[in-house]
């Protein structure tokens, strides 16, 4: 059974770090500082593991398979109807750039980082996908 109240925090945090992320975005002066970089660096990583949460809870709770990776679970969500395929394909993507900030940060390129701050859309999306499939599954299972 999925755990709403659970789930509704996860998507909160994710917007919330995204509103964050596009502050960073619309500040010209942070750009060249290393700690603001860092901080940017810090966001992206805790908004793709919140979404990492959101799929491998929905994965479980709904039965739609064991993912074997990260990347596995959001596709199952993509497979499923839960959130567009597109927006699947893009968060996968995503937690590859999770795991290069995880495991390789000292060789990440800072323009692939600032890149990313162009497409927050994503994270938008896949917030208001997964609230709809919430609300549409919280009626269902409550009638």
């Amino acid at each position: 059974m999925v755990d709403e109240g659970r789930l509704a925090r996860l998507l909160r945090a994710i917007a919330e770090r995204t509103d964050r992320l596009a502050g960073a975005a619309a500040s010209p002066t942070g750009r060249a500082d290393q700690l603001w970089l860092d901080g940017v660096k810090y966001l992206f990583l805790t908004t793709i593991e919140a979404c990492v949460d959101v799929a491998h809870h929905i994965a479980a709770s709904e039965r739609l398979g064991a993912p074997d990776t990260n990347a596995a679970a959001i596709r199952l969500l993509g497979e499923h109807g839960i959130i567009d395929e597109a927006i699947a394909h893009d968060l996968a993507r995503a937690v590859g750039f999770r795991n290069v900030l995880v495991h390789q940060y000292t060789d990440v390129d800072d323009r692939v980082v600032l890149d990313a701050l162009d497409r927050l859309g994503t994270f938008r999306a896949f917030v208001t996908q997964v609230s709809a499939w919430l609300l549409a599954h919280g009626d269902a299972s409550g009638a």
